[in-house]
């Protein structure tokens, strides 16, 4: 029983049902990283289409103090990479940022998702409590594994998967709720 279960059974005197981390982090990760690859490939036949210099899409922004497409796409993947690397206590791969087209977007987010795929359920299982020390410049943040994983790996990957997905739609691309989705499986 995890802290958080202690808590709400102390609270309510209620079991809760359970759900490993692994089944909380690696399906959605994967499925979000997906669908951000079809979004792109939708991104790249907008500009193919309406005969656009797909750089112009890749560089767009929503807002001029809010980072392009191209690094949106980047740091989605570089939080999810990174992130269930440290819930497994491994080394995440080096990735360049060094990505200028749709395509070279989608191959990086390839990789991410099939390096992710290499995971177990016994790498990630009972990761709940392990502390997470997080560098971010001078500071290092620290957090519980669980917390990790639901307050600061989920929210930034959909965040930047979320905007991604906007500034296309602000571009004209024919996107839908479902293309951020994904398709029912």
């Amino acid at each position: 029983m995890t802290a958080l279960q202690r808590l709400i059974y102390q609270e309510t005197g209620e079991s809760v049902m359970t759900i490993s981390m692994y089944q909380v982090a690696v399906p959605s990760v994967v499925r979000s990283l997906n669908n951000l690859i079809a979004v792109l490939e939708k991104g790249a036949a907008h500009a193919e289409a309406r005969k656009i210099d797909p750089s112009v899409l890749i560089a767009s922004r929503l807002y001029p103090d809010m980072l392009p497409l191209i690094r949106q796409v980047q740091i989605a993947s570089d939080i999810a990479r990174r992130g269930i690397a440290r819930l497994a206590g491994t080394e995440a791969p080096a990735l360049e940022d060094n990505e200028t087209t749709f395509a070279e977007l989608g191959d990086r987010l390839r990789k991410v998702v099939s390096f992710i795929e290499t995971f177990t359920p016994e790498q990630i299982d009972g990761s709940e409590e392990k502390v997470i020390a997080l560098p971010i410049g001078k500071e290092t943040m620290t957090f519980a594994g669980q917390a990790y994983l639901l307050f600061f790996i989920l929210p930034n990957v959909y965040f930047h998967v979320t905007t991604a997905y906007d500034i296309l739609r602000h571009c004209g691309v024919e996107l839908g709720k479902l293309d951020f989705l994904g398709a029912r499986r």
